[in-house]
């Protein structure tokens, strides 16, 4: 019985951790990742193979020092921010769970566009079912398990069908990878952007929440912790690079992409020029994945942060907060009637310029506050690493404002 018990336990522990890495990723990768990336490939071409790199080096940083304060101090970002800062937890909380709607709302688009481009669906009935799906399966009984499953299952699939496309379109891999260290052309706005919609607002906490509920903390998991956020971030990096890659064979083609106007789908078209009609299902079908996907993780994670005003509220009312969250943003798509492209360039805009608010508060506890972790001697080299990082996401954040408010003029 004992044995028994020690394999459920740890089978469920793998289980969490590779729900987390998945929740990351997939939160990372959603519609508006792609879309930019289709709409940055087709403006920059290999060179944008450097601004990949760019945003992986940063999520690096970025989650291994959130990961390990979260786990470390037993606390969500928030409650983790008041007791280093007294206030700035609820503001954290405010701008996170706002950009959060904002970010849902691009979500939901992009849900709309990939049925529209799987199946023919008008956008808004497409963006309005996915969002019921989600509700579905944050009313569940058995939420927890589904999300788990779902986002796993849905992470693989987005990695397969990509990597289809990529091989398909036969992209010049050399100049890639030149130019992933060795860029003919370095463009700090447009970095700035992909930064942003990959680590910016609720993406920085998804995982590490994840693992929270999921009872992986203290220093005795710090190992394992380690190891998923290094996985997430892997399997993060191999699906913008593919999917980067995909979209580059058809630019280096001399086919051209059409980014201009409000109606315009860039990546829909590469995926349609590299396979066909075919290539335009799996597009809608990528597109659906990443949008569902990331309806639940934003949903999920902004919601984690209702506890700052709610500390006594159940999982079963953050599941509720979670349902009435996603159907107000499916409001305000409906209601706004805004161009789906520009809704996610935005959003990805928006919620970068929140991530060097929450970065600050983290560096600040790993390099005072080790009374908040139980003691725990935080390493040199990450801190040394997260304030640098904090540096450069300010001034690229400073860098966006214009490129920004720019996005909803499309």
């Amino acid at each position: 019985m004992q044995a028994q018990t020690t394999a459920d336990f740890a089978r469920s522990r793998r289980s969490s951790l590779i729900a987390a890495i998945f929740l990351m990723a997939t939160s990372a990768i959603g519609p508006g990742f792609i879309t930019q990336t289709a709409t940055f490939t087709a403006t920059m071409g290999a060179a944008f193979a450097f601004g990949i790199l760019a945003s992986i080096l940063i999520d690096f940083v970025v989650q291994l020092n959130v990961w390990r304060i979260v786990t470390l101090t037993r606390m969500r970002a928030s409650d983790i921010a008041n007791a280093a800062i007294p206030g700035s937890g609820y503001l954290l909380a405010v701008l996170v769970i706002f950009g959060g709607l904002v970010f849902n709302v691009g979500n939901i688009a992009g849900a709309g566009l990939g049925l529209n481009a799987l199946m023919g669906l008008d956008p808004k009935w497409g963006g309005a079912l996915s969002a019921l799906v989600a509700i579905g399966i944050f009313l569940s009984k058995r939420a927890g398990i589904a999300v788990d499953r779902l986002i796993v299952v849905l992470g693989v699939l987005m990695i397969l069908l990509t990597l289809f496309v990529a091989i398909a379109s036969n992209p010049p891999l050399g100049d890639a990878l030149r130019q992933t260290v060795w860029p003919d052309e370095i463009n700090f706005a447009i970095i700035t952007t992909i930064v942003g919609g990959t680590v910016g607002g609720y993406i920085t906490y998804a995982g590490a929440h994840r693992l929270l509920d999921r009872g992986l903390v203290g220093e005795e998991h710090i190992r394992e912790v380690t190891k998923a956020a290094l996985s997430g971030i892997a399997v993060t990096g191999l699906m913008r690079y593919v999917l980067f890659l995909a979209i580059l064979g058809v630019a280096a083609s001399g086919v051209v992409i059409d980014i201009s106007g409000k109606g315009a789908n860039p990546a829909a078209q590469a995926f349609q020029a590299a396979a066909g009609e075919l290539g335009l299902r799996t597009f809608g079908l990528v597109l659906w994945a990443a949008a569902i996907t990331s309806v639940i993780g934003a949903a999920y994670t902004s919601m984690s942060f209702i506890t700052a005003f709610m500390p006594g509220i159940s999982e079963r009312g953050r599941n509720i907060a979670t349902v009435a969250f996603i159907a107000v943003s499916l409001a305000i798509y409906v209601a706004l009637g805004t161009a789906p492209a520009a809704l996610l360039l935005f959003a990805g805009g928006f919620n970068g310029l929140i991530l060097p608010i929450g970065l600050s508060i983290f560096v600040y506890v790993g390099w005072r506050r080790s009374d908040l972790m139980g003691g725990y001697h935080y390493p040199r080299w990450l801190l040394v690493l997260g304030a640098l990082t904090c540096l450069l996401t300010w001034y690229m954040a400073a860098k966006s404002v214009g490129p920004i408010l720019a996005f909803v003029n499309l």
